[in-house]
């Protein structure tokens, strides 16, 4: 009888394993980082903490090893399923702090950056050259929105740490994509936004902010 544990299927299992290893170390760090970065930042978060912070902290712990094992399955066995597990667990311990707290620390958002710019030397996920012109454009294109926003109205659309976010991922997967994030980003935080105010959760003057949406978006568009 054939062993159903040949080496060619023994070696998949063990990096799954090891993906799930690492995912699980990684979320170990992050949820540290989410939890004590912003209260770093704002004195008044550090006297306080959010009623969903635990609600976030589980979601958090739930979605890592999912999204390893899903790097896992997309991009096999390869150095590529450990960077762009890196790439979603940061975009998604980003979208926690801001969704919690409203803020999106640099301390996170500009390594992410440069890291993207060095997993595609070679073209991992995206020729170098895009990356860069990415990396550019993603915080021009909602600089340039939030200016307009102003010019129109007075307010400021959004924070300059959502112009970096979005640099960051187009550092990852290139410029081409960055319309598709803020399309796919803005129509989810629209219909959010629209639906909360339906029941009565999001009154006129609420901040709705905006890093979850991009960071679900950024995901997305790695796998794509």
């Amino acid at each position: 009888m054939r062993d159903m544990w040949a080496p060619w299927e023994v070696a998949p299992a063990l990096a799954l394993l090891a993906m799930l290893v690492f995912a699980l170390t990684a979320a170990s760090v992050l949820s540290l980082l989410a939890h004590r970065l912003p209260r770093g930042l704002d004195a008044l978060l550090a006297e306080q903490t959010s009623r969903a912070h635990r609600r976030y902290r589980i979601g958090f712990w739930l979605a890592c090893p999912v999204l390893a094992g899903l790097c896992a399955w997309y991009f096999g066995p390869t150095p590529a399923a450990v960077a762009g597990f890196i790439y979603m667990a940061v975009l998604l311990a980003l979208a926690w702090i801001d969704a919690e707290t409203g803020l999106l620390p640099d301390m996170l958002s500009l390594p992410l950056l440069w890291l993207g710019l060095l997993v595609n030397l070679h073209g991992t996920f995206t020729p170098l050259q895009d990356a860069v012109l990415g990396a550019v454009a993603g915080y021009l294109m909602l600089w340039g929105v939030c200016r307009l926003f102003w010019l129109f109205t007075g307010r400021t659309g959004m924070g300059h740490g959502d112009f970096k976010l979005l640099a960051a991922m187009g550092a990852w997967v290139g410029w081409a994509f960055l319309p598709w994030i803020v399309l796919a980003s803005s129509s989810f935080a629209l219909a959010v936004g629209l639906t909360l105010r339906w029941t009565g959760r999001l009154k006129a003057g609420d901040p709705l902010y905006f890093g979850p949406y991009l960071a679900g978006a950024g995901i997305l568009a790695l796998l794509l």
